[in-house]
């Protein structure tokens, strides 16, 4: 056997919604521990400055280097789409974003080269999903749509039915009109919604989720340079957040797909 690394992967969003790629990772790694840091008291970034993301997103790593962590996901697309330089100027451990891994999955998968992207207002108007699609492939005919309100329907368990539907609909209809092949879900809420996307698009159409993508680059990353885990057993998970840690077990439930009993409230304002 070859060397392992019992330390945890450390994972950092803004709020809730990182919890669909802690998901995506607890599910191909079981083996690994890993720590997550939702910073619930400041979301959502998507609203604030370039250098306010870039320090809150520093102070988040802190945090879980403290933790020992041997390599960051940054499970949050307004800081994947700024503050990556930072984090890796800063950092000795890989850090990995969203952004960069849904970008390359798109570009590989779209058969067409029409892909579309769905996102928060922020991400959308940082154009870093239309950088980085374009870097992967410069051919790409890109279609960007700010989605605003998938956020709260993520988060009030609003995923099927008539109203998610109609506000579907209504988002997606210059995709349609643009005959997008692919579309790219920018925003770690948006998997939640895949059955009613999928339902609006059609099935012609490849859903990329940035979760799964995301999992892809770490598995990379664990073959190549991060020591893994030894098997041996599920890894620990600990769940932190810096307010209303009472809604982490309903939200955990619906976001993660298994029920966080207690997440710990730490302050990092200070950091």
């Amino acid at each position: 056997m070859g060397l392992t690394d019992p330390r945890p992967i450390g994972v950092f969003d803004s709020g809730v919604g990182g919890l669909t790629v802690l998901r995506a990772l607890r599910a191909r790694f079981p083996d690994e521990s890993m720590v997550y840091l939702g910073d619930t008291a400041r979301v959502p970034y998507g609203t604030k400055s370039a250098e306010v993301v870039t320090r809150y997103s520093l102070r988040n790593a802190a945090f879980l280097t403290a933790q020992d962590v041997k390599l960051l996901v940054v499970a949050c697309n307004t800081a994947s789409s700024v503050a990556l330089p930072a984090l890796r100027a800063a950092l000795d451990i890989p850090v990995v974003g969203v952004i960069e891994p849904g970008a390359r999955a798109a570009a590989r998968v779209s058969p067409g080269g029409k892909v579309g992207v769905v996102g928060t207002p922020g991400t959308i108007a940082s154009g870093a999903y239309q950088r980085a699609l374009a870097a992967e492939r410069a051919s790409l005919r890109i279609q960007v749509q700010a989605c605003p309100l998938f956020v709260p329907l993520a988060e009030e368990g609003w995923v099927e039915g008539d109203v998610p539907r109609l506000v579907a609909r209504a988002y997606l209809a210059p995709m349609r009109q643009a005959g997008i092949d692919t579309l790219v879900l920018g925003c770690t809420h948006y998997p939640l919604l895949r059955g009613v996307l999928a339902e609006e698009l059609g099935a012609e159409v490849i859903l990329v989720d940035s979760a799964e993508a995301t999992a892809d680059e770490v598995e990379v990353l664990l073959s190549r340079g991060v020591a893994a885990r030894a098997p041996g057993g599920p890894g620990e998970l600990r769940v932190f957040v810096t307010d209303t840690p009472d809604r982490i077990p309903e939200l955990s439930l619906r976001f993660l797909g298994e029920r966080v009993e207690r997440a710990e409230h730490v302050d990092i304002e200070a950091g």
